[in-house]
């Protein structure tokens, strides 16, 4: 199974019986697996604040939860987890977080790990498939136990890599009891017993640490190098050593053990801590004054590591390879031939407006030949980022920026943006390109596609109502497809002095149901090798000896570079 699965069938197994997400990247596949069990309630909730939320209330009505997020989704979930962390659970709750070490879908690398010790909460980190079946089915039993949420460490390499697993039957279980607590209402009076309560947890978390079955010393023949490792890392050293150096194991990495280590490293002459990311288990063993340890000294701080990585930073000779006879061309990532979005942002770039962009496959349009976007921050930020610059600026370019935000995207964290823009009033232009899916994640629905998680017929936010339901007077709809409607659009609002809304409505040319026209295609004898059409970064469209040449087997007849040649070079693909 690949990690991601293997996590959801371990939630199945534990008897968990309600699950509520927010897809992202390396994360998703947890809840799309989940769902396949008709025993498990799921939900893709609009961001991951409320899908915790949503998570801790089925735990306290009695019945196993979790919910799933990638690194940058806990920090929007963070406000409810401290506050989660003291007032405890009733049924098990466990939090998967996902983390990129190497960014392969992520705007930055954080290490979630600090959450764990922030909140004083265990974390589990699985270094297979099997053991995240396995993990996951444990932090149950942890949570209960100890009364507390238990994070579920995985990374990419983990979640998007197969193993062997060894499934189990579900354990069914009853319901625990709702029981009326005000030591559950956390006013400072409660807080403050709460926050004795979870050092006192912590304490005997530490003590489990020392004997649980998460942690664990392989033997090694040779005890010149010991070396403490967790999750994937351990994949690597095991890999490049096998059984020639001892390796601590470490599987609960939080609250780390104290006197294990501390044995492990007697045992051995040298210790080195291989982790990605941030120096943690480092940092935990030198606080115990392990004195003969090695770790970001040798290893990297950034990306994520592999087995050549190891064997660098060690010092060791690289097995033989073969290297390509020819350098090959550099694939970067672009918008799909299609891509609703690739018009707008031409009509972006072309009138060289200050693009605030946002968290979503529309990010690609930053690139060349576009170059249509100036930042991105995180989710919902285009928003209330281009309000304050435009408040800032006293007024220099509000007739020059925009902000783009995706539908889904707009529900997660564009509201209260969009909120700020009417209550505080900027001359703002908010772009909704609402592409009916959340595009960048694998098509997962959102509250404004009319469907749930299973594909079932669900109420949809009307993204226009709310617009002006929120104090947007101009609310326009534009085809991205039509070049000179989405100019025309943009211009008019660019020209306002009040705040308005422009919805890009086109859905992801990948949709499954969703038309296609014939492919188009050059007509040889009137191309005049301009390569006006080339300015829209159209994949499918390309230059051979002088004229362009459009690849059938990707283009999908949108008909947007027909409106860049001057010259009728471009068969088919009419609007519509």
């Amino acid at each position: 199974m690949l990690g991601n699965k293997a996590v959801a069938r371990g939630l199945y197994e534990a008897g968990t019986g309600f699950i509520s997400s927010y897809p992202g990247t390396p994360s998703t596949e947890i809840t799309e697996e989940a769902v396949k069990y008709p025993e498990i309630f799921c939900e893709w909730a609009p961001n991951e604040k409320v899908a915790l939320e949503a998570a801790f209330g089925a735990s306290l009505a009695g019945t196993r939860a979790a919910c799933c997020m990638k690194h940058v989704g806990l920090n929007v979930a963070a406000d409810p987890l401290f506050s989660i962390s003291y007032i405890g659970v009733q049924a098990g709750l466990t939090i998967c977080v996902a983390d990129d070490p190497g960014m392969h879908s992520s705007q930055n690398e954080q290490d979630s790990r600090h959450y764990a010790i922030a909140a004083k909460l265990p974390m589990l980190e699985p270094a297979d498939s099997e053991e995240a079946r396995c993990f996951a089915k444990q932090a149950m039993e942890l949570s209960e136990t100890y009364q507390t949420p238990v994070f579920l460490r995985m990374v990419m390499r983990v979640c998007h890599s197969q193993s062997i697993v060894n499934p189990e039957p579900r354990e069914e279980r009853a319901a625990i009891p709702y029981v009326k607590d005000q030591g559950r209402v956390m006013l400072p009076a409660q807080a403050k017993k709460a926050h004795v309560k979870v050092e006192k947890r912590t304490q005997d978390l530490i003590a489990l640490a020392e004997t649980n079955r998460f942690n664990r010393i392989e033997p090694g023949e040779d005890k010149s190098i010991g070396f403490i490792t967790s999750g994937i890392s351990y994949q690597y050293v095991k890999e490049v050593y096998g059984d020639r150096y001892p390796v601590l194991k470490l599987g609960m990495v939080n609250p780390l053990p104290e006197t294990m280590i501390r044995t492990f490293a007697d045992s051995v002459s040298r210790v080195i801590v291989v982790e990605e990311l941030d120096p943690v288990i480092e940092t935990h063993c030198r606080a115990l004054g392990i004195a003969n340890i090695e770790g970001k000294s040798r290893f990297p701080m950034v990306d994520e590591f592999s087995q050549q990585v190891v064997r660098t930073c060690m010092g060791e000779t690289s097995p033989a390879s073969q290297a390509l006879e020819e350098s090959l061309p550099p694939r970067p990532p672009v918008m799909c031939a299609g891509c609703p979005h690739r018009g707008m942002f031409y009509v972006l770039s072309k009138l060289k407006c200050a693009v605030f962009g946002d968290i979503g496959c529309y990010t690609l349009g930053s690139f060349a030949p576009l170059n249509a976007m100036d930042l991105n921050v995180c989710m919902g930020a285009s928003l209330s980022g281009m309000h304050g610059f435009i408040k800032a600026s006293n007024g220099a370019y509000d007739h020059r920026m925009v902000g783009v935000i995706g539908d889904s995207t707009f529900m997660h964290s564009g509201m209260t943006g969009l909120a700020d823009i009417v209550y505080n009033s900027s001359a703002s232009t908010v772009i909704i390109l609402d592409n009916s899916i959340t595009g960048m994640t694998g098509h997962q629905q959102n509250p404004t596609t009319g469907f749930n998680i299973k594909g079932e017929p669900a109420t949809r936010v009307d993204l226009e109502a709310l617009c002006r339901a929120m104090g947007i007077d101009h609310v326009r709809i534009c085809d991205p497809y039509d070049l000179k409607d989405t100019e025309a659009a943009v211009r008019e609002a660019l020209e306002m002095d009040e705040p308005s809304v422009i919805i890009s409505r086109r859905p992801c040319a990948l949709l499954k149901g969703v038309k296609r026209k014939p492919p188009l295609s050059i007509r040889t004898e009137s191309c005049r090798g301009c390569k006006s059409c080339m300015r829209i970064g159209c994949p499918a469209i390309s230059m051979r000896e002088g004229k362009a040449v459009i690849d059938a087997a990707q283009c999908v007849g949108c008909g947007v570079c027909t409106q860049m040649c001057a010259f009728n070079a471009i068969e088919g693909g009419k609007m519509s």
